[in-house]
């Protein structure tokens, strides 16, 4: 591979770089062929930055005056958690890609609140992947500490998903 060819590729990488964030994309793969026996094969990803949902963010209907009080609890809350939510010993990830939902149906109460106890096997929320409503389980019992995604997220595979201690 010549310099000429070799500076062309790192153009093109950079190029695809700048494509990746303009368009809001997580990864771009390409495959460029030179000659039969000569190719680049270039996988430019990045990671989408986590929404974390507080629970007072989820309750709308909380009265304006607990706002500052909700925000102190919630700012000793992160204080306590690791600073990555899948690193916490009680995670429940995403087996996959694909849109959650927090109710079976639309109009229909969730399937878990923050604070709500769960046992073994309970579903916590559907991940729609490809057209199919996958029912994602409790992989213990215990308490709902936190949810971290809201009804409509996109998520990755290994997002977390929930917090159960």
């Amino acid at each position: 591979m010549t310099k000429n060819t070799h500076d062309a590729d790192v153009a093109f990488i950079k190029a695809l770089a700048e494509l990746l964030n303009e368009n809001d994309l997580t990864e771009l793969q390409v495959k460029r062929d030179y000659a039969e026996d000569d190719s680049l094969n270039v996988r430019v990803s990045r990671k989408p930055p986590q929404q974390i949902v507080a629970p007072q963010q989820m309750q709308a209907a909380a009265p304006m005056a607990a706002a500052p009080a909700a925000a102190a609890a919630a700012a000793a809350t992160a204080a306590e958690e690791p600073a990555d939510p899948a690193s916490h010993p009680g995670a429940v990830t995403s087996p996959m890609v694909g849109t959650v939902y927090m109710q079976g149906e639309p109009g229909a109460p969730a399937f878990i609140t923050v604070g709500a106890s769960v046992s073994e096997g309970d579903t916590l929320l559907i991940v729609e992947a490809m057209k199919t409503m996958n029912h994602i389980p409790a992989p213990k019992a215990g308490t709902i500490k936190r949810i971290l995604v809201g009804d409509g997220d996109a998520v990755e595979f290994g997002a977390p998903l929930v917090i159960i201690e």
